[in-house]
């Protein structure tokens, strides 16, 4: 049996996945595991106790024909081979390394937001709710973007029959304020931090959240407990959950969280705005990260996000023309992973 391995690895845990192609093209689950990634010096004695613990058919180890590792972190080209280094961990990971210690025949590393684009391959109709429901044209380009710790961008080429997939740095491209209220919020985030310029991330992103709220407390000088908020374990989960109504709390701090996050769901519409006009991806503009399968009915709302989206001034009618998914599957990545695993075969 031809199997092969995708992973997703990452400070926190790691994800291992064995798949097998099925007659008709498709991708099977044969075994899957999460592991703690902290207990263990490294990657490799990871694997190899996944690996030991499934049996084949005739009861032997199996064996991966190829393997694709999603690394949460940056991954450089070194040679033949790829790098990365979990600096939180202290594995220093190599695709030939592992390739060997693995006795695994093709072993790559992929940056996570890049398997987040392999993703976008593998998903069906259940793995996405769509904001605007167009048909997608298979001979453009596709854009992802995704707001979750940091701000992800990427894209997807159309190359022969299937897609070349590209990771980009445009969550660090300059923050456009387009109102009043969003160029005192970037002079708050340039003050409180001592900076020249904003990147978009900081606005776009989990710590963004944060920042809008820290800046509109303190801009409100809102009474009660909304400070409080700031001191929770995860203040951006709760700011969005506090707004869904899904947490309680006092009406100011729920109108403050209901503020703040408006004000994040329209600088998102309006950055992925910026994307598409950027790539013109009427193949698909799909939105993944942590945040916006959370936050559905959030950006839903009074069409903010769809709205932000289009407000492109006389371009308008191009981005009205651009299908927008919001991806709803957590292990999109991990899928991703293993679509790239059986094209390195």
């Amino acid at each position: 049996m031809t199997c092969f391995l995708a992973g997703d690895i990452g400070g926190t845990k790691t994800i291992l996945r064995l798949v097998k192609p099925t007659s008709n093209g498709e991708l099977q689950t044969t075994a899957e595991e999460v592991y703690p990634s902290r207990p263990y010096p490294d990657l490799v004695p990871i694997v190899q106790k996944f690996l030991q613990s499934v049996r084949t058919t005739d009861n032997a180890t199996p064996q991966p024909a190829a393997a694709c590792l999603a690394i949460a972190g940056p991954v450089v080209p070194v040679g033949d081979t790829q790098k990365s280094t979990l600096t939180n961990l202290q594995w220093e990971l190599t695709g030939d390394r592992l390739q060997q210690e693995l006795d695994i025949a093709t072993v790559e590393l992929i940056n996570d937001f890049a398997a987040i684009g392999y993703g976008v391959l593998g998903l069906t109709n259940d793995d996405v709710h769509a904001l605007q429901a167009l048909p997608s044209r298979s001979d453009a380009p596709i854009a992802v973007i995704g707001a979750g710790t940091g701000l992800g961008e990427g894209f997807l080429i159309p190359h022969g029959d299937t897609y070349q997939v590209f990771p980009s740095e445009g969550g660090h491209a300059d923050f456009a304020p387009r109102s009043q209220i969003e160029d005192w919020l970037r002079e708050d985030i340039q003050s409180r931090h001592n900076i020249r310029r904003v990147s978009v991330e900081r606005v776009v992103s989990g710590q963004g959240i944060v920042a809008i709220y820290r800046f509109l407390l303190e801009s409100s000088q809102q009474p009660g407990n909304a400070a409080d908020l700031l001191e929770s374990d995860d203040p951006a989960a709760a700011i969005s959950a506090i707004a869904l109504g899904k947490q309680q709390s006092d009406r100011a701090t729920s109108d403050l969280c209901r503020q703040t996050m408006r004000l994040f769901i329209s600088t998102y519409g309006s950055e992925a705005g910026n994307l598409a006009l950027k790539l013109l991806p009427y193949g698909g503009l799909y939105i993944a990260g942590g945040i916006a399968a959370k936050i559905i009915p959030l950006l839903e709302n009074d069409n903010r996000f769809l709205d932000a989206f289009l407000d492109k001034g006389r371009v308008r009618p191009l981005l009205e023309n651009i299908p927008v998914y919001i991806i709803t599957n957590p292990k999109v990545g991990l899928l991703g992973a293993a679509i790239r695993a059986t094209q390195l075969f």
